[in-house]
């Protein structure tokens, strides 16, 4: 970390570039124009100064060509300084799909930072090199600012609300970590550093790192010790796959369950009611839950989507890879019920568990398959019924015929 005095940081970021270019160019237009309006005056003030008390200035008419000029200039240059930062500033708030998320909280006057295999740290973040970092702050009290100059990022961190920056460090080392909003009397000591570190040294650092739950075990612990999976299981929305998805509200509109969205209906539950489910279903949790518990829960509910997001690829794939249940399968596409589909692969061969498995995949939960199996074994099937009164009629004892 360099502690020498720095008139321009190093860039240690991708994003550090193109915001020194942009800041480059408005610093170059802005000196040039300063420069020539100062020049301008000066030299007018001298060429055209009163020389006697009786000189009379010539009426001066105007020139289009003039007025167009210092109208229009200025125009596109300020065009270009706007759209030029608005790329980067969509870019800077459009963080990859595949970044890394780390939650921030800021306190006075600390930076709490939470990775989400475990490790704790304060006023300390270490991140890999070439990897997008995504940061997901919000505060404790007051309004503080998160900045790393060496990256070129630097973003409030408000309390009550769920703020998102990102990065993708490029050079490997130290570098400062500042909250740049005047938090109280201890601001000037609410710094820390950013250590950047090669890939694998990254995971040599979380594997020797003290560490404690996940954020996501956490707040599978937390959905549990409040009573959240009695209703969240029946009565209300699910958890699997919520996150990311969109959600229809009781006014007809939708909204998508971000992280925002999400923190909201734990501390307001009422501000946006799920269509179909009732406004007086949920608890406020506002003043019970901390911003970290709260970051927590927010890392479960994530985790679910995942979590459905693997048994919807399991079940593609077993349905891919069983041969037997293929009639099943073909029952199912057609509109035939759970039951229908088990009594479809018996015809085809398949043993009563064999048909309770296929069931399962279908949706069917044990119970229901074991009940659904046990009536199809207990029942026989129309054409075998029919085949053994069949039988029965063309036996010797059926046509009296018995020999004695």
């Amino acid at each position: 970390m360099n502690t020498s005095l720095q008139l321009i940081p190093d860039q240690a970021s991708t994003t550090a570039a193109r915001t020194d270019a942009l800041f480059l160019f408005i610093l170059a237009v802005s000196v040039f124009f300063t420069l020539l309006i100062a020049g301008l005056v000066i030299y007018f003030s001298l060429r055209y100064r009163r020389k006697s008390p009786d000189e009379r200035p010539k009426p001066i008419l105007g020139s289009l060509k003039l007025e167009l000029a210092w109208t229009f200039l200025p125009l596109a240059l300020v065009m270009i300084m706007f759209s030029w930062g608005a790329i980067i500033f969509f870019s800077n708030s459009r963080p990859p799909a595949d970044a890394m998320e780390i939650y921030v909280i800021g306190k006075q006057w600390m930076w709490k930072f939470q990775h989400p295999e475990g490790p704790r740290e304060i006023n300390t973040l270490h991140v890999p090199v070439n990897r997008p970092v995504k940061l997901l702050m919000t505060s404790e009290d007051v309004i503080h600012d998160l900045f790393i100059p060496a990256f070129r990022i630097k973003h409030d961190v408000v309390p009550g609300r769920m703020l998102t920056q990102w990065f993708t460090a490029t050079k490997v080392g130290e570098y400062h970590l500042f909250c740049s909003q005047y938090c109280g009397m201890q601001h000037a000591n609410m710094n820390g550093k950013v250590i950047v570190m090669e890939e694998a040294d990254y995971q040599k650092w979380l594997t020797g790192a003290e560490t404690g739950s996940s954020a996501a075990d956490a707040g599978e612990k937390l959905f549990l010790k409040y009573g959240c999976a009695l209703c969240h299981s029946s009565r209300a929305p699910t958890m699997a796959g919520l996150f990311a998805s969109t959600v229809k509200l009781a006014d007809g509109s939708t909204v998508k369950a971000d992280e925002s969205y999400l923190r909201q209906s734990i501390l307001q539950p009422r501000a946006q009611v799920v269509a179909g489910y009732s406004a007086d279903l949920m608890p406020s949790f506002a003043g019970q839950l901390s911003e970290e518990q709260i970051m927590q829960l927010l890392a479960y509910i994530k985790s679910q989507k995942e979590v459905a997001a693997t048994s919807q690829a399991a079940n593609n794939s077993q349905k891919e890879g069983d041969s037997p249940s293929q009639a099943v399968s073909n029952s199912q596409k057609e509109g035939d019920s759970p039951s229908q589909a088990v009594s479809n692969s018996q015809k085809e061969g398949d043993s009563p568990s064999q048909a309770v498995s296929n069931s399962q995949k279908e949706g069917a939960s044990p119970s229901q398959s074991v009940v659904k199996s046990q009536k199809e074994v207990a029942s026989p099937s129309p054409a075998v019924s029919k085949s053994q009164k069949e039988v029965a009629a063309t036996s010797p004892a059926a046509t009296g015929n018995e020999s004695p």
